[in-house]
């Protein structure tokens, strides 16, 4: 009897209004790419099974820059409570075959497909574990959290994300990431 691998959803969140920067991160670019579909394209990269894009501040004009057709934008109406809020909307999403949600942000400008792959092959050896980026001295996202976590996400609430939840379980994989701590909150993080 052939099996097949467990399939995993992409959740990318990018309904914050990156206050600290001024104007959406998700719409600047790196290397001639939006930041929203720089991530896209790296995360489809692990051939998800579903790959759901969270929006909410200027959700129209995100949808709008996107060039990837196989993805699902949804609209985080209650966007300003919080990254948990996005978090919920889009594990909100994650149709029933996919066991796992690979949750992914838009502003780690060192992100890149190796490291989201190493994160689903371990987890698809631990499948009832959590499997986080490692560094700067804390777990984090990229993340990949199997489905058996997902009502615990119903239960965080303000800024807090899956960051909160990681730190609060036992059965979590570490991944060393340490080129992940850099992110971008100002146009002076954009290398030139």
């Amino acid at each position: 009897m052939n099996h097949l691998p467990l399939q995993h959803a992409v959740v990318i969140l990018a309904a914050g209004a990156s206050r600290r920067l001024g104007t959406s991160k998700q719409l600047l670019t790196l290397h001639g790419e939006s930041l929203v579909n720089r991530t896209i394209r790296i995360a489809l990269e692990t051939h998800p099974g579903q790959t759901v894009v969270v929006l909410g501040h200027q959700a129209g004009e995100i949808v709008a820059s996107i060039k990837y057709n196989d993805i699902e934008c949804v609209t985080c109406t209650d966007w300003q409570n919080g990254m948990s809020a996005s978090l919920r909307s889009g594990i909100q999403h994650v149709h029933s075959g996919c066991e796992g949600a690979l949750i992914v942000l838009c502003d780690q400008r060192h992100l890149n497909a190796h490291h989201l792959n190493r994160l689903c092959a371990t987890w698809r050896q631990h499948p009832d574990h959590a499997v986080a980026s490692a560094y700067a001295g804390i777990i984090g996202v990229p993340a990949i959290l199997p489905r058996t976590w997902f009502n615990h996400i119903a239960a965080i609430h303000g800024d807090h994300g899956a960051r909160e939840l990681l730190r609060q379980q036992d059965n979590v994989i570490r991944v060393e990431a340490p080129e992940l701590a850099w992110d971008i909150d100002t146009v002076q993080d954009l290398p030139s």
